[in-house]
């Protein structure tokens, strides 16, 4: 009898690029246990397992954080050797590796290089008594690399997702106050929802075509510099997609304006190295989940009031000529919770973006609530891109 499960494993054995998860996304950073607690204090994720010195880890430091099915690992070198010690002090914390889960991370690898990718990591494996983690990395945009994982055993990862099992052989569990009090107190950060890059001018339509490929993902949307600009500056965004939707890649590059660009910015403060810029963590309810997240520290960029005299017209109407219900959520909240809403003919979304995470303006989040709809945001470009460079110009870099 052929079952859902044997159908996917088929589909999965057919294409080895097929991806089952995004399994985690690796930070370099200066110090990984302190960054630890500051993620776990200001965003609620548990810091649920380390690899130090205690663990037998001679090279590397790392701390996991868990929240729903988001796993961000965070790396240290523990010697200057290390590629991580030249990267944070090229680069500062930010986003290495974006992993994803393969059921063949060798033949996934394999493949890539066969469809034109370039090798940053050999498969090696990882292993015990207990089970397996095969692990081969390619390069992409300027610093950032793609892991391929795949987990057999113990390592599994609906194992690894329900927090029955170690990340890796080389981890152990660990617990810490601040766990209990994002148990008492969470902010309802669910998974990965996209990840943004940023790339030289000229750069974006290489590696749109890179992704298409080199890992076979498809073009979801684009907006160019009409759409994403203001008085000052523009960029051009093309939002790429893996074949089952399950993870969104955008990748912005600089346009021409009268003043510097956020992703100009950017660049500038990464040593001209393209990367990461954001991740967008989604959860299933804006306003508590900004809400606790501002009770906590979290810096999010701040609008005008005259935002709020604009959007409800444009959002309600733009729902109602689609057949859609009217945004549910409280105005009155959203208003006072700093909250930005858009829609399209899918539904609508509610999103807000922090202020950089460290001193260097190099990445940042956004927190993401979808009701249908499935797009980014393109109604907010413009008040979006305002508070930014009100925070570029405060920095000194507009």
């Amino acid at each position: 009898m052929t079952t859902a499960s044997t159908q996917t494993s088929r589909s999965l054995a057919a294409d080895p690029l097929a991806l089952i998860d995004v399994d985690h996304v690796r930070f370099y950073v200066g110090n990984a246990k302190q960054a630890a607690y500051f993620y776990a204090h200001t965003f609620g994720f548990n810091i649920s397992q380390v690899a130090d010195l205690t663990t037998g880890s001679r090279d590397e430091a790392d701390y996991l954080l868990t929240q729903g099915n988001i796993r961000l690992l965070l790396t240290s070198p523990l010697h200057d050797r290390h590629p991580a010690a030249e990267e944070v002090k090229l680069y500062g914390d930010g986003v290495k590796d974006v992993a994803f889960t393969v059921a063949d991370a060798e033949a996934a690898y394999e493949q890539a290089l066969r469809n034109g990718g370039v090798s940053d990591q050999e498969p090696r494996v990882i292993k015990d008594d207990r089970g397996t983690v095969t692990v081969a990395s390619i390069k992409t945009y300027g610093r950032v690399v793609h892991t391929f994982v795949s987990r057999t055993g113990h390592y599994d990862i609906e194992q690894v997702k329900r927090g029955g099992s170690e990340f890796m052989p080389s981890f152990r569990k660990i617990d810490s106050p601040v766990n209990e009090y994002n148990k008492k107190n969470p902010c309802g950060l669910m998974y990965v929802d996209h990840l943004v890059g940023n790339v030289e001018e000229g750069k974006m339509d290489y590696w749109v075509q890179w992704y298409e490929d080199v890992l076979g993902f498809k073009m979801f949307k684009h907006f160019d510099d009409t759409d994403i600009s203001t008085e000052y500056s523009a960029l051009m965004s093309k939002v790429m997609s893996s074949g089952n939707n399950l993870i969104k890649m955008p990748i912005n590059e600089p346009a021409e304006g009268k003043k510097k660009s956020q992703i100009q910015e950017y660049l500038e403060w990464h040593n001209m190295t393209p990367g990461v810029q954001h991740l967008a963590l989604r959860t299933d309810d804006e306003l508590h989940s900004v809400a606790e997240l501002r009770r906590r520290g979290v810096d999010f960029l701040s609008l005008p009031d005259t935002y709020y005299e604009l959007v409800w017209d444009r959002v309600n109407t733009m729902l109602k000529q689609h057949g859609h219900e009217a945004v549910k959520e409280d105005h009155a909240k959203i208003k006072d919770l700093g909250i930005l809403v858009d829609a399209d003919d899918e539904g609508y979304l509610l999103q807000l973006f922090t202020k950089p995470l460290q001193d260097r303006p190099t990445l940042f989040f956004e927190i993401i609530c979808r009701r249908g709809s499935q797009s980014f945001g393109k109604g907010n470009f413009k008040a979006l891109f305002e508070a930014l460079e009100l925070e570029q110009e405060r920095r000194g870099n507009l």
